[in-house]
């Protein structure tokens, strides 16, 4: 069965720093490009980053250049979102997406979804 895990999630104060988890069980990551997306109460879900499946490209949402950092591990095979000088509109329910053989997008055009871990950035 195709799993994926997010952990890493938690509260935090502004200025801060978390590091996301997207573990994967039932297939290589490497078969796929990675997204990561959030929902914040009372708004759609927006694409923050993507890497390819090789890793050698990625994308960032406007809103997180310079400050998050996306990247895979093939031996853990697990892909991480590195999040730096938080801030409190950072706040939301993180996702990572897997979607196999496909490109790197920032759209939700993916195959499969984990269940979400919570970043609270607040003082």
């Amino acid at each position: 069965q195709l799993q994926l895990v997010e952990s890493g999630g938690g509260l935090v104060q502004p200025g801060g720093s978390l590091r996301l988890s997207c573990a994967a069980s039932g297939f290589t990551l490497d078969y796929a490009a990675i997204g990561w997306f959030r929902q914040a109460p009372g708004s759609e879900r927006e694409g923050v980053s993507c890497i390819s499946r090789s890793g050698g490209s990625t994308n960032y949402a406007d809103s997180v250049k310079g400050r998050f950092t996306i990247s895979r591990d093939s031996a853990k095979n697990t892909v991480y979102l590195q999040m730096n000088s938080l801030k409190s509109e950072d706040t939301a329910v993180y996702y990572c997406a897997a979607r196999l053989w496909g490109m790197c997008v920032m759209t939700d055009e993916y195959d499969y979804w984990g269940q979400g871990t919570q970043v609270t950035v607040s003082s």
